[in-house]
């Protein structure tokens, strides 16, 4: 089956779950119907099938469940921000329609990833540039103790957000560039054997500005998501574990820094730990939490039945457990299903695609997304302390819902390069004789 025709039919699958669910949450709380039920069903299947259109004419050979997949955790997500907050659902759409607009502009810009690659240092500079913008006096904004905001009228941008798409291109390029000098050892350390220190120069500049930055801003989250990239794209560029082991080590003793040097990391540390140990204060957020998932059960309370609104934050860092209470644990199987199937998407464009580089920015673009669903979905269930990132395409934000689109457009054109059916020759006639 053709893939657009494959896509089609989810989309069309994925309209009727979504619409259901946004009218499940106002049986839920109002035992009515909502009013704008028709209206909403119209908006969403204008938007998809708009999408569809834009990926048939634009894309018409890529992965066929990418798509789909993301507009499924977006409109669950959208669904659950507005039973917990109707004034973030309306924001939460136009955020939506942006992405959208977004995922367009990039299909219609860039008709071949290919040619991002020979700009990979301006590529790295335009991504630091967006880190530092917070941090320039009557431009950037504290908000909850992280200065990473820029405010722009009404609203808010993490530029932060994109700075990780600008930075794992120049990574891609930079990669495929050095990738065999990297990959010879000409030096030992211990038992590790490592190439010329003098080929990580700019790798080493770009992650150290970036995660210095990161740090200045005391947006921590975004720095573990930004070294986890860094680990993931040398090791897939060299296939050399040496730097997964160095990574790894890197990592202990920067958590250790941060540990002692920041308040706010000792504490999510601790309430990660013992979160009963302070249940009215530090701890609540971690606790209700934990309440609201036990509560949901194994098929949870109903939609617009629970109260996940007790949990602070609820719409952005612990969306995952007001749909773990209100759908269970079938509910939030299903979501981390869709997170594996795009990951599963996501690596099978990488392996597909005919360079290299495609290959590293698929994979690490791919890796990005999983990762920090890893992050968020294992703070709240304890398995790692919080670090305050949004749930990719699900959570309440902006910055992340239209970075996370443009991130599924790249995907989608490496997806389509890759399928194109290669053409076949042409068969060379024989010459035919002249008479004498």
């Amino acid at each position: 089956m053709r893939p657009r025709t494959v896509e089609l039919g989810l989309l069309v699958l994925t309209s009727i779950i979504s619409v259901a669910a946004y009218g499940l949450t106002s049986l839920g709380q109002a035992a009515a119907v909502p009013a704008d039920i028709l209206p909403f069903l119209a908006i969403v299947v204008v938007l998809l099938l708009s999408a569809h259109v834009v990926v048939r004419r634009l894309a018409p050979n890529a992965d066929g469940l990418l798509l789909p997949l993301a507009a499924l955790l977006n409109g669950l997500g959208y669904s659950v921000i507005a039973r917990l907050d109707p004034g973030l659902a309306d924001s939460q759409s136009a955020w939506t329609l942006l992405g959208l607009v977004g995922f367009t502009f990039t299909l219609l810009v860039i008709k071949d990833v290919r040619r991002l690659a020979p700009f990979r240092y301006t590529l790295a500079l335009v991504g630091v540039g967006l880190l530092l913008l917070p941090l320039v006096p009557g431009l950037g904004v504290e908000i909850n103790g992280a200065r990473i905001w820029l405010r722009v009228g009404p609203f808010s941008i993490q530029p932060g957000e994109f700075a990780k798409i600008f930075l794992a291109a120049f990574l891609a390029g930079y990669l495929v560039d050095k990738r065999e000098l990297l990959s010879i050892s000409t030096r030992r350390l211990g038992p590790l054997h490592l190439p010329d220190v003098k080929h990580f120069g700019p790798l080493l500049l770009a992650l150290g500005v970036a995660l210095v930055v990161m740090v200045a801003e005391r947006d921590l989250g975004s720095s573990l998501l930004f070294f986890t990239l860094f680990i993931v794209m040398v090791y897939l560029a060299t296939a050399r574990s040496a730097y997964v082991v160095i990574g790894t080590v890197m990592f202990g003793v920067g958590a250790t820094v941060a540990f002692r040097l920041f308040g706010h990391v000792r504490t999510r540390f601790e309430i990660w730990l013992d979160p009963f140990a302070d249940p009215k204060g530090a701890g609540f957020q971690i606790v209700e939490a934990a309440f609201a998932l036990a509560d949901g059960g194994l098929t949870g309370t109903g939609l617009g039945r629970g109260t996940p609104g007790k949990i602070p934050f609820v719409s952005t860092d612990m969306i995952f457990a007001a749909i773990g209470e209100e759908l269970g644990l079938l509910g939030a199987t299903a979501i981390l299903a869709c997170f594996l199937l795009f990951v599963g998407a996501g690596l099978r464009v990488a392996i597909a695609a005919k360079t290299p580089f495609e290959k590293l920015l698929a994979a690490g673009l791919t890796s990005m997304i999983g990762f920090q669903a890893f992050v968020i979905i294992g703070g709240v269930l304890r398995v790692l302390p919080l670090t305050g990132v949004a749930l990719p395409f699900v959570s309440y934000g902006g910055s992340s819902l239209i970075s996370n689109y443009i991130i599924l457009a790249l995907l989608i054109r490496i997806s389509d390069r890759s399928n194109r059916p290669t053409p076949k020759p042409q068969p060379v006639s024989a010459p035919t004789a002249v008479a004498p």
